[in-house]
This record gives C-alpha cells, sequence and structure tokens, in this order.
C-alpha cells in the first residue's frame, strides 16, 4: 500500500523538478505578462489627459458647515487656479441639491448618496467618475484643501 503513493509522489516530485528546470528564464511566465500589461494600461491611462473635467457637489437641501464648505473650496480652486480652463469650460462645476427630483438623472449617472464631491474626467467622449472622499478630511484647512484639489485636476490634466 506505502509503495504506489511514493511511487506517486517521486513522479509527482520529478514532473515538477523537470518544469521547473526546463522553464526558460527568457521566457515570461503568463502572470509577468499580465502584470506588464495591467501596467502598461495605468500608465496609458495616466499619460492620456482628460478634454474636460466635471467637479459635481452633491449636497441636500439642508446643509451642514461641511458640506457648504467642500463645495465653496472646490470652486475657488477652480476659479483661482485655472481660471482659463473654467472659462472656456475645460472644467465645469455643478453645484447638485440631489433632493430635487429635476436633479435625478445626474445623481443617478453619479451614483450619488448624500452629500459628495464627485470628478468626472471626460476622456474621447468617456466618462471616469470618482468620488473624492479625501476632500471631507481637508474640509477644515483651506490651504490644504486648495493644494490636494489643484494637485489632482493637473494630473487629471496631464500636467
Amino acid at each position: 500500500m506505502k509503495k504506489p503513493i511514493i511511487v506517486i509522489l517521486i513522479i509527482a516530485v520529478a514532473v515538477g523538478l523537470s518544469a521547473f528546470i526546463f522553464k526558460s528564464n527568457d521566457q515570461p511566465s503568463t502572470a509577468q505578462i499580465s502584470n506588464n500589461l495591467v501596467s502598461e494600461n495605468k500608465k496609458n491611462e495616466e499619460k492620456q489627459s482628460a478634454g474636460k473635467i466635471e467637479v459635481v457637489h452633491f449636497h441636500g437641501t439642508h446643509q451642514c458647515w461641511s458640506c457648504i464648505t467642500v463645495g465653496e473650496y472646490a470652486l475657488k480652486t477652480i476659479k483661482e487656479k485655472f481660471p482659463e480652463e473654467y472659462k472656456n469650460g475645460t472644467i465645469v462645476f455643478r453645484n447638485i441639491n440631489g433632493e430635487l427630483l429635476e436633479n435625478k438623472d445626474m445623481v443617478m449617472k453619479y451614483q450619488a448618496r448624500g452629500s459628495s464631491l464627485f470628478v468626472n474626467a471626460i476622456t474621447d467622449g468617456k466618462d471616469k467618475i470618482e468620488e473624492d472622499v479625501t476632500v471631507w478630511r481637508l474640509v477644515t484647512n483651506e490651504n490644504q484643501f486648495i493644494s490636494y484639489f489643484e494637485n489632482k485636476l493637473n494630473k487629471l490634466l496631464g500636467r
């Protein structure tokens, strides 16, 4: 009974060693190829700048100080740091009351829940919508907020 098990184990070890020995180090594994493709795609996405950026601040009818301030700081950043892009429509700011029925389509498009700030980097007509939750941690420091948000928008513009 023990001999067949030992023989099977020896064969399995021999096959494994053979595969290891004869595997060419010059040829990348499937996992390496996959990782390389993912890395290339990420680099291409980062290099490809957005043609248009929509910054959308969703809020309720009654807003707290933080909700109001996130919207104000986002708009201030855009107007002061990107005046030309704001003027020509490359960067658009929208202040949306998510509780109003007339804004239902925007709420659905962005999947907004409560007070939130979304950035939509539009490239070749394709939306890349992301909620920015970092702004809530920076709401008590205007300079940090503006610096952070300016850097974010610069990256999206390919700068």
